[in-house]
């Protein structure tokens, strides 16, 4: 349990590290505006797509998840406002007060902040603005619920697809990463030859496994609880699957596919950490990097302790 523990509390320092989160930074923007240009040139087609989807739904499942999308759309919406105005009234006072190292902490801080400040009033309050939600679609007209769900699907596909490539790029470029991390802090004992060619060959794997998956279970998604659980799920298999195998092949000589099952329990744990970072925007481009971090400390201990 400790390392668990020491291992998240790596993982979170590497990524307040400058080299890191500009790394993380710059693939986030790249990664996010590939993908909103191309949605906003497909944006139709997309729309069109989960009109299809919905014409199968009964009006009162429509009107029902429609409500709770709506609620975890208004939740974001606030966490990305409150972080939006905390800066805008205060980061000039911040920035002169604070160096760059501990300005990059802050704002992780303020955004997880954000994100449990909302979430405990979500906590508290769901049930009644699910419920006023809910009366408001039952007001609107069938047609502007279908459209305005269909729309909700739109960003849903476009932001998941954002979170698969960033956990596709982290993976590729994962040998430079971890040989950094390894000569700053762990002795650095090289690693196999087939590393990267490996990697890829597994990583697309994954990602075609990931996608199949959740082409097979979207039509859960509109089942409200059973939802959360599945996307939730779905995400943790694919960064544990992930990037387990990226950092054992790069801590363990050989035989690290024994190691893994033998560890799998605090590395499914570490996943799931990291899986949250996927339900706050700007930010969960840092969760596929405190991931990898995470586990290549904790295996690195396991390593050291035989």
């Amino acid at each position: 349990m400790q390392d668990f523990i020491d291992a998240i509390i790596f993982g979170f320092k590497e990524i307040i590290e400058r080299e890191t989160m500009k790394f993380a930074m710059l693939s986030g923007i790249v990664v996010s505006f590939a993908w909103i240009f191309l949605g906003f040139i497909f944006w139709d087609e997309i729309v069109t797509l989960g009109s299809s989807i919905l014409s199968f739904l009964p009006f009162s499942m429509l009107r029902s998840d429609g409500a709770w999308m709506l609620s975890t759309f208004l939740w974001l919406q606030l966490v990305l406002i409150t972080f939006a105005l905390i800066f805008a009234f205060f980061g000039n006072m911040i920035v002169e007060k604070m160096s760059r190292d501990k300005y990059a902490s802050f704002s992780i801080s303020v955004g997880l902040f954000s994100a449990l400040f909302w979430g405990v009033i979500w906590f508290v309050k769901g049930d009644y603005i699910y419920a006023e939600l809910l009366k408001l679609l039952t007001w609107l007209p069938f047609e502007t619920i279908e459209t305005s769900i269909a729309e909700l699907i739109g960003f849903y596909l476009i932001y998941t697809a954002i979170i698969v490539t960033l956990i596709f790029v982290t993976s590729l470029s994962s040998p430079l990463f971890l040989k950094k991390i390894s000569q700053k802090h762990f002795p650095y004992d090289g690693m196999n030859d087939s590393y990267e060619f490996e990697t890829m060959k597994k990583t697309l794997r994954d990602t075609v496994i990931f996608l199949v998956a959740s082409i097979v279970s979207f039509p859960l998604l509109f089942v409200p609880v059973l939802n959360f659980i599945i996307l939730v799920l779905l995400w943790i298999w694919l960064m544990k699957d992930t990037f387990s195998r990226d950092t054992a092949s790069f801590v363990f000589a050989d035989d690290y596919e024994r190691r893994l099952q033998e560890y799998k329990g605090g590395l499914w744990a570490i996943s799931f950490v990291g899986s949250l970072f996927n339900f706050i925007p700007i930010f969960n481009v840092f969760g596929p990097y405190f991931t990898e971090s995470a586990m290549f400390y904790y295996l690195n201990e396991k390593r050291n302790q035989g």
